[in-house]
């Protein structure tokens, strides 16, 4: 099972997508580089990263931080 919950365009050829997956009895979440094939359909990279629903609250948190300091900053 495999649900998109969006792309955000990269460059002209590459797109990283959001998903929610389920791995061995396990829902991820899953950042990814997709690439545009010859056809135009999208193609997985190696380039990304999974993580556990617990994992991915965690790295929500930080992310808010990190958006915080960003914006104080200017």
């Amino acid at each position: 099972m495999s649900k998109i919950i969006g792309d955000i365009q990269k460059n002209c050829k590459e797109v990283i997508r959001a998903s929610v997956n389920n791995y061995k009895g396990r829902d991820i979440f899953d950042l990814r580089v997709f690439y545009e094939d010859d056809q135009g359909e999208h193609k997985p990279t190696k380039k990304g990263i999974a993580f556990s629903v617990e994992t991915f609250n965690k790295v929500f948190e930080l992310m808010k931080k990190a958006k915080m300091q960003i914006i104080n900053k200017n």
